[in-house]
């Protein structure tokens, strides 16, 4: 398992002062710290549709999938994952916290989802026979109707994703991975970057997910960016996602033959700069 991050040779009298600064700072930065990132209706319904368009093609079908070889539906404009009754897997099962999120709004949230222990089609081959039954049909009307919801779901999970990835960053750094991150969440189009790519590529801080030591997500794409307040954070934020995932082609495994994504993962996020 890779290090959180490198260690450095230091000279005990010349980098005391700036470990305890960087200490300061770490203490400082705590979870009530964060700053909330709020959208408008138009601006949350904006970012969600988009995210529509990235996942789905934009398309009503596309909000309730299952994809060959998984073992689970994924549902809704980020594809969140379900799992049927009493089965798991390891990937993070989205669904259920997404349902709470809406009905904890007070949204009206169809009987059969509220009580639903898990998801009704158990397969692949189930899903598929009932796409066009009354359970299916209620599904995709409830989640055409909630795109803002689901999409103001994407940034609280973004808001949570801020301390994780601090705690992943070398303790004189993870200012300046705040400061990237404060940056970009002060538009409802810098918004859209950061929440499209966490749900695209991840958050950078799992050791599994890497190739060579080196990640490929939000964490490592802010931390490559170097500008200060004022600048053009967005533009910024595109040319590093580039390079990030250029040097994640480099790094792979050639028989996975990566190569033929990248053109589509550079068309993704140069979009962030586009309108």
């Amino acid at each position: 398992m890779d290090k959180a991050y490198p260690s450095r040779k230091q000279k005990r009298c010349a980098r005391f002062s700036a470990l305890f600064l960087a200490g300061a700072l770490f203490i400082a930065v705590s979870p009530q710290a964060f700053p909330a990132i709020t959208l408008s209706h138009a601006e949350a319904l904006r970012i969600g549709k988009r995210i529509w368009q990235n996942e789905c093609n934009g398309t009503v079908s596309g909000l309730t999938s299952w994809n060959t070889g998984e073992d689970f539906a994924s549902l809704g404009i980020g594809h969140f994952i379900w799992y049927p009754e009493g089965k798991g897997g390891p990937f993070e099962e989205s669904f259920p916290k997404l349902i709470k999120f809406i009905s904890d709004r007070g949204v009206n949230v169809p009987s059969w989802l509220q009580s639903a222990r898990g998801c009704p089609w158990e397969s692949l081959s189930d899903f598929q026979h009932a796409q066009n039954s009354p359970q299916m049909k209620v599904l995709r009307d409830f989640l055409v109707r909630t795109v803002d919801l689901q999409a103001q779901f994407l940034v609280n999970r973004l808001e949570n994703a801020l301390p994780k990835m601090l705690e992943e960053t070398a303790p004189f750094n993870r200012a300046h991975v705040q400061e990237q991150f404060e940056r970009m969440s002060r538009s409802a189009k810098g918004c859209y970057a950061l929440v499209d790519y966490v749900n695209f590529k991840g958050e950078g801080v799992l050791h599994t997910e890497r190739y060579r030591g080196e990640g490929w997500g939000l964490l490592q794409v802010l931390d490559d960016m170097h500008g200060v307040s004022g600048g053009s954070a967005i533009e910024e934020f595109s040319r590093s996602a580039r390079a990030i995932l250029t040097r994640r082609i480099k790094n792979s495994p050639p028989e996975r033959n990566e190569s033929r994504w990248l053109p589509g993962w550079i068309n993704r996020v140069n979009s962030y700069v586009r309108d």
